[in-house]
């Protein structure tokens, strides 16, 4: 079976061919991007099936290139040498659906990479296979991926999306991050706490008076409580 394609954009060469090399020895098809400009055209003319996208670009900056392709549904993983968590707030808001910091490993890139493309292919399953859920006013339909606050539409980001309905298809369950993250991601993923904890704090900010419902439990995970 032929493997996805990839555009993997930085605006240094060496990192570039560094994450080309490791991508095509996987077997992906991968096209390079040194700006931003650049990746919105071929993007355009190729659509890629995930971005590998750094946000520290010239002219057009990675976050505006996730604003731009918000609408394109294409699964972005940002590099970042930011490793503050409102800089990672900010570009999973914009519509990346994870996140790696500068330096990093390639066997945990590459990683990423199958754990994002594996969700997307989970995403795509036929409609009759996922069920909506409704709870504290929240109502959630994985089939078309739509998520509702007291009716009005919210848009959450695919790991977001995929977190919000585990806790609230079990709900008063209290769960660690690696459990959390395994739900969503599958068993393979890299996770740490702290990625968990940023994904959840995005989430929570999402939900706006909401986010109280996902409650931290000291020394354990999280969980959402029951109505």
């Amino acid at each position: 079976m032929a493997k996805e394609l990839i555009l993997v954009v930085d605006d240094e060469e060496s990192i570039r061919e560094l994450i080309q090399f490791n991508l095509e020895r996987e077997g992906y098809t991968v096209m390079a991007a040194s700006s931003g400009e650049e990746a919105l055209s071929m993007t355009q003319h190729h659509k890629p099936d995930l971005i590998v996208l750094d946000l520290m670009l010239p002219g057009i900056d990675g976050l505006e290139v996730c604003k731009a392709l918000s609408s394109y549904e294409i699964p972005i993983l940002m590099v970042t040498a930011k490793s503050e968590d409102s800089d990672i707030i900010l570009g999973l808001e914009m519509g990346a659906d994870d996140y790696i910091t500068k330096p990093f490993s390639p066997r945990v890139l590459v990683a990423r990479i199958r754990a994002v493309l594996r969700r997307k292919r989970k995403d795509a399953l036929p409609s009759n296979s996922f069920k909506s859920v409704s709870l504290h006013g929240i109502f959630m339909d994985p089939a078309r991926h739509l998520v509702t606050i007291d009716g009005e539409p919210t848009d959450l980001s695919v790991t977001e999306f995929g977190i919000l309905e585990f806790l609230m298809r079990n709900p008063g369950w209290v769960f660690s991050r690696g459990q959390i993250i395994e739900s969503v991601k599958g068993n393979d993923y890299p996770v740490t706490e702290r990625s968990v904890d940023v994904q959840i704090l995005a989430l929570r900010k999402k939900l706006k008076a909401k986010g109280a419902i996902i409650e931290t439990v000291r020394g354990i995970g999280y969980r959402l409580i029951e109505e």
